[in-house]
């Protein structure tokens, strides 16, 4: 199955060169979502736990656009600013993944783009 790319009209949109999430043999790989709101593409100002419930919600979101869910996730990656700032990212991200937790890394990215505090990128199966 050749290269798909997605759109997802629900989630924020893409802000340089790359696609909110693209299709390939039956995975969809979302771009690193930051906290942008969907309905303005712009910041949203917070500390990293208002930051990561938005990064989650749009992820969601941007899943449901696709026909997918949280369950359909199988690979996460979350980068944070701080390594610091892990047990209240890993608290917010377990409330969004009850059952079914996908495989994670975490990693300190030392500084995201736009100053953000944190970015989670998913794959997904169909």
């Amino acid at each position: 199955m050749p290269k798909q790319i997605l759109n997802a009209p629900s989630g924020p949109q893409p802000i340089g060169a790359y696609s909110i999430a693209t299709e390939a043999n039956g995975f969809v790989f979302c771009s690193g979502q930051v906290a942008i709101h969907p309905d303005t593409n712009a910041p949203v100002i917070g500390d990293v736990a208002t930051q990561a419930a938005q990064v989650m919600a749009n992820i969601k979101a941007i899943l449901a656009d696709v026909g997918l869910t949280l369950e359909d996730v199988v690979k996460t990656t979350i980068f944070l600013a701080d390594i610091a700032d892990f047990p209240v990212v890993n608290q917010i991200y377990g409330e969004y993944f009850e059952s079914g937790k996908p495989a994670r890394s975490t990693v300190q990215a030392g500084a995201l783009p736009g100053g953000y505090l944190v970015e989670i990128e998913v794959i997904a199966a169909r």
